[in-house]
């Protein structure tokens, strides 16, 4: 299906102007960095468990555990609002091209730090934690500087896609589009660590060492395509960055829908990122066949993201506010069901209910921005906090509440809560840039 709409994509773009063609290799370009930015972010979330199994099983920390195993997950998304201002002063001052190739390479940086971690994972740190090796520490190192990379990328993924004009496509749909590839790196991401970097081993049996070369043909892999990234055509897009070194009049705070879009996106990644990385978590602490089957949950949460996006690509006459009313109220009744029922399952159906949500947020949030399209697409990338903050909440949350993860759920629905009040009152455009 996806294959499909791009096949459109594609004969539709052949029979456009020598100047519009231009664009089809860097739309598809574009998808496929968006895949690798989705398969590293799960990917890292899926080392909570084997790290606390293989980093954490002192007495001392016991009652943290929740807490520190979930410091993966933070440290990624800690990146977005330290890094995002940096991506789109690349993006103005390098260009969206030169940009992606310097994200590239601090990703392999950072690959190289996680598979160090395997190195010093048994040295104990005199420091900060007692009962903690050095290694966990140098992981969540490597956990920082690739999620560093994936915010300088998404500075340049998200705005190019929205500006890269396609006949046949809205700018929502190609978001929705670029979604639907990263959405295929997040549902692979779970069977990748599951079944390839820990397979036939159980997750109390986990040893760190069985990181290394993983990690290592990772880096690899991504130094290739930063080579092969030197060598396609990646225009700039006019209108949508400060190239000129002109001082803009206005600061990009004070467009409020923009604003508001950047708590959107501080909620909507949190929620996302709280069912994804917890729910199993959550399942474990239920036991029985639900913590037998975590693992599943989490690939079939993903793979409802997967799925919601492909099928968000074809609705180019649903309005992005009407989408995102509806899928934050059905997401809201699925976790209070589940909180309910003490059901987990009833949380995997909520991603396809969240795979439109980044488009619809970012949509609406740098409508009518022109120029400081590029700097506000960074601005939205501190939102992205949200995916460190609230599921770090729940985690202590949890270990405040003897381990019980039932009633940190509150936290989602508050979350889902504020994207339909951004969808019916917060998009709002009440200032038009110049």
């Amino acid at each position: 299906m996806f294959l499909f709409r791009v096949s459109i994509i594609m004969y539709n773009t052949y029979k456009m102007s020598e100047e519009n063609k231009s664009y089809l290799g860097p739309f598809l370009t574009m998808v496929f960095l968006f895949f690798i930015v989705g398969f590293l972010t799960v990917v890292f979330q899926q080392f909570q468990k084997p790290l606390e199994s293989a980093f954490l099983g002192s007495e001392s920390i016991k009652g943290i555990k929740n807490t520190l195993s979930i410091l993966v997950t933070f440290t990624w998304f800690l990146a977005y609002p330290i890094m995002g201002g940096t991506g789109s002063k690349w993006v103005d001052k390098y260009g969206y091209k030169k940009t992606l190739i310097r994200a590239l390479l601090v990703m392999v940086v950072g690959l190289l730090i996680s598979a160090a971690s395997a190195w010093v994972g048994k040295i104990e740190q005199p420091i900060l934690l007692v009962g903690i090796p050095f290694g966990f520490f140098v992981f969540l190192a490597g956990s920082f500087v690739v999620g560093s990379a994936a915010t300088v990328m998404q500075v340049v993924l998200n705005p190019y896609l929205n500006a890269c004009e396609v006949k046949g496509t809205s700018s929502m749909q190609r978001i929705t589009i670029g979604g639907s590839s990263n959405s295929i790196g997040t549902t692979l991401a779970p069977y990748f660590v599951a079944g390839i970097v820990f397979s036939g081993v159980s997750i109390a049996d986990v040893k760190i060492d069985q990181v290394l070369l993983p990690f290592i043909l990772l880096a690899a892999t991504i130094a290739v395509v930063s080579f092969i990234v030197t060598k396609l055509h990646l225009p700039n897009l006019k209108g949508t960055t400060n190239d000129t070194g002109e001082k803009l009049e206005k600061n990009v705070w004070s467009f409020s829908h923009l604003a508001l879009g950047v708590v959107g996106i501080f909620f909507y990644v949190g929620v996302e990122v709280c069912i994804g990385a917890n729910i199993n978590m959550y399942a474990d602490w239920l036991g029985g066949a639900y913590a037998e089957k975590a693992s599943f949950m989490a690939m079939l949460y993903w793979g409802g993201m997967l799925a919601g996006r492909l099928v968000g690509s074809f609705l180019s006459n649903v309005s992005a506010k009407v989408q995102l009313v509806v899928t934050s109220v059905g997401a809201t009744v699925f976790i209070a069901i589940s909180m309910v029922t003490g059901n987990p399952w009833f949380l995997v159906g909520i991603g396809v209910l969240h795979s439109i949500m980044w488009g619809g947020i970012f949509d609406l949030a740098i409508k009518k921005l022109g120029k400081y399209t590029a700097k506000a697409s960074g601005v939205l990338m501190i939102g992205v906090l949200g995916g460190a903050i609230m599921p770090l909440m729940q985690g202590v949350m949890a270990d405040a509440m003897g381990g019980n993860w039932n009633m940190t759920w509150l936290i989602v629905i508050a979350g889902e809560l504020y994207i339909l009040y951004y969808a019916l009152f917060g998009s709002k455009i009440k200032q038009v840039a110049d």
